[in-house]
């Protein structure tokens, strides 16, 4: 439409009678939309998110299958077995901008059965078989960028049924955004053995960023680098002389060439370590620089190269006298920069080889020869790029964790690494899926376990891993349903705080269970207040104490005061927080919009009174549509 038409028709519905305000503002807007490029689909209505519309999600910890390590600064790995929408939405109050990766391997809708939609396989024949997709996607991954860190990334691991849409889908700027795709890698897999025109020999795995602002080079270590490194240690740890040294390394890393592609040229070694002295010391381009490299033996001029040399003369002088020069026999040789093998870094490829059937195979091994599971993905690729995307400290979240790979791959790095990274998985129990495989895989990877062979393989004992389910409470903000909230709430401040230690006694003052609870662990403090009478105890408590730094401190209140003006005298030693209203808070930016109620009075249970109205959860901003 030409802009002086909707001029003309603006003009004609600010003068159309019978319209209220929003109803006119509705339709200009509608007129001033502009066509975007983008992704557009039928939207499903889910069974969960009709739920979520009338209760609230809670985590509660199934205490009898936690796996506590002797070590106390083991890192903490949580399952919450669950709708993973229900989950995301606790992880939302738990976890918002705390997840540096994401992984997942969500339901690649073959039409094979793969698929469940409102407790019914979504067949091949369905005509909203890609809405439908699109519309589950869309939900998890909208509250699935709001747990990315800054600097997080997710994985989306899929074939060609949805690549395409998923593609589309992420690239809308109001998920991530094309601007923040990172790359899509290829993985090879096994053959399509019956293929009806090509053989499908790979799968996809997309990788966009919640902002590439904050993303810096990917590049780590190889791992035939380390195996140099740690060999290169030993040799001079020998207190061999150089030349034996150099015989020895040389022999090693032919007889090992297979276990170091890309790096066996690296077979000099010094007092610093391995080395390679190939790296040219010309300039790869003219206008080098043109002074004399006078030899430190004939005390005569090395041959310029034709570009003049790489480096200038005091970046090279430098080199020199911190013995990082390699020099040839004589003046007649040009000299090199020693090139250290800890300067050899790779990158993420786009191209990975990881035969599945392999990956099936060790799977069942680890279950005694039994296959509980088809086609789990590749523990090492899944370590592979957690490695290249995350910190030594970092939280990784899989919310379609299927056999439990990502904790698997999360605790081997650590393992590898030294890291304290902690993991989330999140799965439904269909088939006891959770619970015999989910949980019981990652429970034999950190007892340890004996294959069919009999080879013992050692656990990963420094680990602790948690079990939750997730639970309901009633979305209206009825007395009853606060109360029960902030009881039902404890479980998730453990998560949040990742703080579990819990102590009988804080101070002098004996815990309740429905009083108060006390939580520390080194320095770090944390009190959930249940009961308001509690108060005045804690602060006369508080007032005797030296604190190192504040203690947490979770209160329950019918609104946003945390009892401010009561812990006034000790306002220093505390952080304060209203519960539940934190908690409703951070549920409305990801629930749907709440469903009109009709409520009845009840004396008992001191519910509100009214003929009809909208949930008072979203009294004042509302849910999401």
């Amino acid at each position: 439409m030409k802009t002086s038409d909707k001029v003309k028709l603006a003009e004609r519905i600010r003068s159309i009678e019978g319209l209220n305000d929003e109803e006119r503002s509705a339709l200009l807007g509608l007129l001033n939309e502009s066509k975007t490029y983008g992704l557009v689909w039928e939207d499903k209505p889910e069974a969960i998110e009709e739920r979520l519309r009338t209760e609230l999600p809670v985590l509660k910890e199934v205490k009898s299958k936690a796996i506590i390590s002797d070590n106390a600064d083991a890192p903490n790995h949580i399952i919450i077995e669950g709708d993973n929408l229900e989950s995301l939405t606790t992880l939302a109050y738990t976890h918002e901008g705390k997840i540096d990766v994401i992984y997942i391997d969500p339901p690649y809708n073959t039409g094979k059965k793969d698929f469940v939609y409102n407790d019914c396989y979504v067949d091949s024949e369905d005509s909203y078989r890609h809405s439908k997709w699109l519309s589950f996607m869309s939900r998890r991954l909208r509250i699935a960028k709001k747990l990315l860190s800054d600097r997080g990334v997710i994985f989306i691991s899929i074939d060609d049924n949805e690549q395409a849409n998923i593609k589309l889908l992420c690239d809308d700027k109001e998920l991530f955004g094309e601007n923040n795709f990172l790359g899509q890698l290829i993985l090879k897999t096994a053959t399509d053995n019956n293929p009806s025109q090509i053989n499908t020999e790979h799968e996809y795995m997309l990788c966009y960023c919640k902002n590439k602002l904050y993303q810096g080079n990917w590049q780590r270590t190889s791992q035939a680098a380390k195996l140099l490194i740690a060999k290169g240690k030993e040799l001079i740890n020998s207190r061999l002389s150089i030349s034996e040294m150099q015989k020895i390394l040389r022999k090693w890393i032919k007889s090992n060439k297979d276990l170091l592609p890309q790096v066996a040229h690296y077979n000099n070694i010094d007092n610093k370590g391995v080395y390679s002295s190939s790296s040219n010391s010309s300039n790869p381009h003219p206008g080098g620089y043109t002074y004399d490299i006078i030899h430190p033996l004939t005390h005569l001029p090395c041959p310029k190269p034709a570009n003049g040399w790489r480096w200038p003369e005091n970046t090279f002088l430098s080199y020199d006298e911190s013995g990082e020069i390699e020099w040839g026999a004589d003046h007649t040789t040009q000299p090199h920069v020693k090139k250290r093998i800890e300067t050899s870094m790779e990158y993420l490829r786009t191209l990975i080889y990881e035969d599945n059937r392999g990956t099936t195979k060790a799977l069942a091994d680890l279950f005694g020869g039994e296959k509980r599971f088809d086609n789990p993905k590749p523990q090492t690729v899944i370590s592979r790029i957690i490695d290249f995307s995350s910190y030594k400290d970092s939280t990784i979240l899989d919310f379609f964790a299927g056999s439990g790979t990502t904790l698997h791959a999360t605790m081997a790095l650590n393992a590898e690494d030294g890291g304290k990274r902690q993991c989330i998985l999140c799965t439904n129990n269909e088939n006891g899926i959770c619970e015999n495989v989910t949980y019981e895989r990652n429970k034999r990877v950190i007892n340890g376990y004996t294959k069919p062979n009999g080879e013992a393989v050692e656990g990963l004992l420094d680990n602790n891993l948690r079990y939750y389910r997730t639970a309901f409470v009633g979305r209206r903000r009825t007395p009853q349903n606060m109360r029960r909230l902030m009881l039902l709430a404890s479980d998730m401040l453990c998560i949040k705080e990742n703080l579990y230690t819990e102590l009988d006694t804080f101070g002098e003052l004996q815990t309740l269970e429905n009083g108060f609870r006390y939580f520390a662990h080194g320095y770090k403090q944390m009190l959930v207040i249940y009961n308001e009478e509690a108060i005045y105890n804690i602060i006369d408590q508080l007032e005797q104490m030296t604190v190192a730094e504040p203690i947490i401190v979770y209160v329950f209140s019918p609104g946003n005061d945390a009892w401010n003006s009561e812990f006034v005298t000790v306002s220093d030693k505390v952080r304060l927080t209203a519960l539940p209203s934190a908690i409703y808070n951070s549920y409305k930016r990801v629930l749907p919009k709440a469903k009109d109620i009709s409520l009845t009075a009840d004396a008992e249970t001191d519910e509100v009174t009214t003929e009809t109205a909208q949930s008072l959860f979203d009294d004042e901003e509302g849910g999401n549509e």
